[in-house]
Order: C-alpha cells, then sequence, then structure tokens
C-alpha cells in the first residue's frame, strides 16, 4: 500500500524517541499512571515514560504507521490524562490571565477557546495553552511535562495579584480526565452517546454536555489536525466512556508515536521541542495568537521584546521542511548553499501521508521563505532540504 516506505521503519523511528525516554527512566522512578492504565494493557499497549507517566506509545492492533493512517481514515482516542486541567475563577480573572499570557481572552465569546502562550519577562515561551471561555470561569489547559513550572509560575504571580485586591482563584481539576477522539469519524461516534448536538460545533469552541448521563465538558479542538473533541470526563466514569466510544468499529486507541507524527503533518508544536524559555511567539510562527489589543496595549510578560519584534522583525524563523534521504531528527543542522550552518531541526519524521520526510526547525531570517533551497546534516551526511508552508498536510477543522 505504501511503496518505498516500510512500516517496520517507519515505526521505528516514529517511536525511537520515547524507546530513549524509557532506556534513560532508572528502575526506582515511580510513574504516575492514568484512570486508563488498565485499559491500555488490556488493549495491548506498548507503555513508555512520557512526561512523568507511564503512557502508551503504540498499541498491538495497530502500529504506529497504521494508527496513523486510521486517525486520518476514521477516528482514534488518544489519553491526555496527563495534561494539566485548571479553572480560573474570579471577578479579576480576565485581567491577571492577561498579564501572563498574549491572548485576547477578555474577548472571547461565550463558550469559545484560543491557543495562546505563557510568556516570560524576556518574551520567551513558558509553556503553551488553549484558554476557554465560560460564564463564569477560565477552562484552561496546558503541558503534562510543564505543569510544576506552570503552576509555580501562576501561583507566583496570582499571590501578588491578590496582595494588590485582586480578585482571582486558581483551581486544579485533578477529578476529570482527559481524552481526544479524532478523525473524521469522530463526530458521529461522539454524537451517538451525547445528550446534545456536538456535529455542529465550531473548532475551538466548548460547552457541558451529557455523555450518557454524565456531564462532561466537550471541546472542539485537538492535536493531530484533524476534526475531533476533547473530552474532560469525571474520572470515575472515564473507563465507562471510553469503552463506549471504542464499541464503535471506526474507532481505536492510538498512542504517542502517532500523536508525534500526526501533529507535525499539522505543523503544530511540541513544547520543548519547537518551543522553549528562549524562543519568543514572532520567532516561532505565533504572532497570530497576539491579540491586536494586546499588540496595542502590550501589559502581559515580555512583552517590550515581543511587541517590536512584530514589526522590526527578528533573527530566526520557524520553518517546515521536506528533506530527502534519511528522516531528520531534532537537533540536525540545517545548512545554507555554502556550507554554513544557518539553524536546526527541533522535529521530524516520516510522513506517512505524503510519504516524504518532513521537519519543522529554526532558520536564520533571509533563509524562511518557501521554496527556498538548503540542505540538512543527518548522521554526518548532507541532504537536500526544501522549505515549505504548514501545516505539511491540509487541516480538516470543523467551521460551520
Amino acid at each position: 500500500m505504501l511503496k518505498n516506505f516500510a512500516q517496520r521503519t517507519f515505526n521505528k523511528v516514529a517511536t525511537r524517541g520515547y524507546a530513549s525516554a524509557a532506556a534513560e527512566a532508572t528502575a526506582t522512578q515511580e510513574l504516575k499512571k492514568t484512570a486508563l492504565y488498565d485499559l491500555h494493557i488490556k488493549n495491548g499497549a506498548q507503555m513508555v515514560p512520557y512526561a512523568g507517566y507511564s503512557m502508551p506509545v503504540k498499541y498491538a492492533s495497530l502500529g504506529v504507521l497504521q494508527s496513523h493512517l486510521h486517525t486520518r481514515e476514521k477516528a482514534s482516542i488518544f489519553d491526555v490524562s496527563h495534561m494539566l486541567q485548571t479553572r480560573l475563577t474570579g471577578k479579576d480573572r480576565h485581567d491577571f490571565i492577561e498579564k501572563l499570557c498574549v491572548g485576547d481572552i477578555k474577548n472571547l465569546p461565550l463558550g469559545s477557546g484560543t491557543l495562546s502562550v505563557f510568556t516570560n519577562e524576556n518574551g520567551g515561551i513558558i509553556d503553551d495553552t488553549i484558554i476557554s471561555q465560560h460564564k463564569d470561569s477560565l477552562y484552561i489547559v496546558s503541558n503534562a511535562g510543564c505543569a510544576d513550572k506552570d503552576l509555580a509560575h501562576i501561583r507566583k504571580h496570582l499571590q501578588e495579584f491578590q496582595q494588590k485586591g485582586g480578585d482571582a482563584e486558581l483551581n486544579i481539576i485533578d477529578d476529570h480526565s482527559l481524552i481526544a477522539i479524532q478523525g473524521p469519524k469522530a463526530a458521529e461516534a461522539l454524537q451517538n452517546l451525547v445528550d446534545g448536538d456536538v456535529r455542529s460545533m465550531n473548532f475551538m469552541t466548548g460547552k457541558f454536555l451529557n455523555i450518557k448521563g454524565v456531564e462532561c465538558h466537550i471541546a472542539r479542538s485537538g492535536y493531530t489536525g484533524e476534526d475531533g473533541y476533547e473530552l474532560s470526563i469525571p474520572t470515575p466514569e472515564i473507563n465507562r466512556i471510553t469503552e463506549l466510544l471504542l464499541d464503535n468499529p471506526d474507532v481505536e486507541f492510538a498512542g504517542l508515536g502517532a500523536r508525534d507524527s500526526l501533529r507535525l503533518e499539522a505543523g503544530l508544536c511540541l513544547y520543548g521541542n519547537d518551543l522553549n524559555e528562549n524562543i519568543t511567539p514572532v520567532e516561532a510562527g505565533l504572532t497570530w495568537t497576539i491579540g491586536k489589543r494586546r499588540r496595542e496595549e502590550g501589559g502581559f510578560l515580555g512583552a517590550e521584546h515581543i511587541i517590536p519584534q512584530i514589526k522590526g522583525g527578528v533573527a530566526q524563523r520557524r520553518v517546515g521542511l521536506i528533506v530527502q534521504g534519511a528522516p531528520a531528527r531534532d537537533h540536525s543542522e540545517i545548512l545554507n548553499a555554502e556550507g554554513e550552518k544557518i539553524g536546526e531541526v527541533t522535529s521530524g519524521v516520516p510522513s506517512p501521508s505524503l510519504k516524504k520526510n518532513i521537519a519543522i526547525g529554526y532558520v536564520k531570517s533571509g533563509y524562511h521563505k518557501s521554496g527556498t533551497e538548503l540542505s540538512v546534516k543527518v548522521r554526518n551526511r548532507v541532504q537536500k532540504a526544501q522549505i515549505v508552508k504548514m501545516p505539511f498536510v491540509p487541516s480538516n477543522y470543523f467551521k460551520a
């Protein structure tokens, strides 16, 4: 089915980073388990350490390549319960959150969400996050690997805000688990279980609905470039509802291996690889997350560094690459025509959809335009590469 694209080779490449993490984990390291751990094992999952948790990288029924393609063609469930879910309340919650992130949260329509980033004093990205507007609160989902850092950062500034009379409270949502169902069959599979209409929801909107009698938060969003939903479900019900979804013949479990190749095809960043505290939103190609009002007013950490970059430019830019030869992994050098290093790959994988090797990286400004011919050094071999627009594969987000 996939000429010159061996499934075994792809599975090895796609899981290499997770295998390294497993090898580095000590025998005494105590990994956390999500509430779906036993269900993963029952379904033949290969578990690996990830962000302090034991997480599935792939399953016995489908290899990484097959799982990737299944998500693009039908629907897959991803356990994302390791993500940090929080709720911000209080009449001054918008003023507080806008001190920490670049988004225009005050003017988010009710029931809508937005991708944003938490920044530091130098304009670097502490974490990326999705923030949703509800009637009496903000629902915030951020990365598991950054959870301790995020909480320390938020609590420090929250204490200062409260001491000045600000009314805002942060609550960790630790009694709910989180799954994502992604793919063109996701809406149909979920609608069969929900008391209410999920098919008419627009991308990046969310609301509370009952799934088989249980109130859950349902957001039409995800990390694959496909249509889909993230479901925040009371933990005592997570296994039952997940199994009900899996009863649908179009729905399968998917692990970290497929999640990585899917998000890379969608041109989406992975914190710790493509984003870090030394990279600004403008350098990362995330200028669009900075609301118009925020560009004019500032008021967020690092604004004095970030706002001038919007008009004045930056020294480096995030780009997408098609790489010939072997797949380029993170830290592979990017070279110009003269063989000089002008950047570095931050993520790379063979693309099952394109049957080509794709990568994300940063290059010096001036080399960032689509069509620019460059090279990438992979295991000391110089291979041709070309900058292309992202996403690599067209996104299928739903908009009415």
